[in-house]
């Protein structure tokens, strides 16, 4: 048995890689993102067990390259790029958008604004929209009105979206 899987870490690395950078490259651009997400990130996972075969297999190889300064500069420079990124979004206050469609940052804004600024959107006044949401205070946004019912402000948006009564 351990020969099969040694005969196919190598072959299952390269296809699994290659549909990784095909839907990586696809996300980036944003070419069918609803086609490569799941895609993407699933079969990136299983990656990781031909990838722990592959160097199970190939272990003394591996262990040579740490005799070498390439292999170190090479982690060194790849933790290095994924701090570059990792600790820009660790610094980003607590619910904010950090990139990622246009629409999510629309939305955002809009849980974001006033309730007056955002009721006629729904088309109501805020007085309409308070009453809606079983709301008192003016002046409140939707994620403040939210976080003092325990709820998320996508699901009192959707509630301003209903039909009256």
């Amino acid at each position: 048995m351990p020969t099969v899987l040694n005969r196919y870490a190598t072959p299952f690395i390269t296809g699994l890689f290659l549909i990784s950078l095909i839907s990586g490259v696809a996300l980036f651009f944003h070419w069918g993102s609803s086609w490569f997400r799941g895609m993407h990130e699933w079969l990136s996972l299983v990656l990781i067990v031909p990838f722990v075969l592959h160097i199970w297999k190939n272990w003394r190889a591996m262990m040579n390259y740490f005799k070498r300064a390439p292999m170190f500069l090479a982690l060194a420079v790849s933790l290095v790029a994924a701090l570059a990124f990792a600790i820009p979004a660790a610094m980003q206050p607590s619910g904010a958008v950090r990139g990622g469609p246009p629409q999510f940052a629309i939305a955002q804004a809009m849980f974001d604004a006033p309730l007056g600024t955002v009721a006629p959107v729904f088309g109501l006044t805020e007085q309409e929209a308070l009453a809606k949401l079983g709301a008192t205070t003016i002046g409140q946004s939707l994620t403040q009105i939210a976080e003092a019912q325990g709820s998320s402000a996508a699901s009192l948006a959707q509630e301003l979206m209903k039909p009256a009564e």
